[in-house]
């Protein structure tokens, strides 16, 4: 099998195979509109141990049709009385993602964005950001998709609602321009139930495209993001909030700051978990199982010269003398020497007394 390409970024991350899963806070629109809520949303990511925070970025002119600009948008989660009005009550300026952009930097995090047109992918790309992302909504979109690519910057693209095909003709238009690519395997139904997330799925698209893969996360736990960096997801994106009770229809699959630091350390420590490959006794469980394993011991009192039968036999802990493991080697020995009621069997008290688990593991073995 070919190997399979990591990708570092200009501020020295790099994600792929054999590095720290990158965990991505996305934040979308979840700030409300509000500059403040949005640098909060920054801080709180960066203390919950994520790599990077996430933003999306839309003109609504160039997103909707005037239709669709105009279109009532009255339910429990709207923001004004159109879906345009909405849109554009959740976005920020271009001038205040740049601020956030300078504050998420300070704090060590990779400052990224989705746009989801072309004047918007304008404005991102103003931003000298050094990684962009493309939804899943965009995959299809292959003109603006060769657009991002063209800015021969690294990419994550997202592949909720795709098929292969889909994913296909995606890959193969951003590889025309360079193969600094990432690939999200997600489901975009919002909330994801369990049973429709196919964490396995990750596998194909990493066998199929040869490029890290990852996996972006809608359902309301977080079982399956932590499953899915043990899977060897190279990227965990979560949608992030202050408060899974706020208004909008992104905060219910949203982790909080303090769900977000849970993930985060149990990633951790999954990754450390599968470091190992092979089976190790380590010196620690061999101080263990000199206390919690058992040795051969006299079941009773026998005399010298006495043949041993398995009557004559027991176990108990702790393991001071001849191991279990060689009972069939002790059944039949003689005694040199008379012994007591459980006391430990050891291989100088029967046959030659020259024996040792050394050397009846070698005749065990022949």
């Amino acid at each position: 099998m070919q190997e399979v390409k990591s990708v570092t970024l200009r501020s020295g991350a790099t994600i792929g195979e054999g590095h720290p899963c990158f965990v991505v806070a996305e934040i979308g629109n979840n700030h409300q509109g509000d500059p403040e809520i949005a640098a909060r949303m920054v801080r709180e990511a960066a203390n919950a141990g994520a790599q990077a925070v996430k933003f999306q970025k839309r003109k609504t002119e160039a997103l909707l049709t005037r239709e669709g600009r105009a279109a009532p948008y009255t339910g429990c989660n709207s923001f004004g009385p159109t879906y345009g009005e909405h849109r554009d009550a959740l976005e920020l300026s271009i001038e205040q993602m740049a601020e956030l952009k300078t504050l998420a930097e300070s704090l060590g995090l990779v400052f990224f964005a989705s746009a989801w047109d072309d004047p918007s992918l304008d404005e991102v790309l103003s931003l000298d950001v050094e990684l962009l992302k493309i939804s899943s909504a965009e995959l299809v979109n292959l003109p603006l998709v060769a657009k991002y690519a063209a800015a021969q910057i690294p990419i994550i693209l997202s592949t909720g609602m795709s098929s292969l095909e889909d994913i296909e003709a995606a890959v193969g238009v951003i590889r025309t321009y360079h193969d600094d690519l990432m690939l999200l395997h997600c489901n975009s139904t919002y909330p994801c139930p369990e049973e429709c997330i196919g964490l396995p799925v990750m596998e194909t698209l990493r066998e199929r495209f040869l490029v890290p893969v990852g996996y972006s996360g809608h359902e309301r736990g977080l079982g399956p993001s932590v499953a899915a960096a043990a899977l060897g997801a190279c990227i965990v994106e979560r949608h992030f909030t202050l408060d899974k009770t706020l208004k909008g229809t992104d905060h219910q699959v949203s982790l909080e700051p303090e769900q977000l630091a849970q993930v985060v350390t149990m990633i951790r420590e999954t990754e450390k978990a599968m470091q190992l490959r092979g089976k190790i006794v380590f010196p620690e469980e061999q101080s263990a199982a000199k206390k919690l394993r058992k040795c051969i011991v006299f079941s009773r009192d026998l005399p010298a010269g006495h043949v041993l039968t398995d009557a004559d036999l027991t176990t108990r802990c702790p393991h001071v003398g001849v191991s279990p493991v060689y009972w069939d080697e002790v059944v039949g020995t003689t005694l040199r020497c008379s012994v007591t009621l459980e006391q430990p069997v050891q291989w100088e008290l029967v046959e030659s007394g020259e024996r040792t688990e050394a050397e009846a593991a070698n005749a065990r073995s022949r």
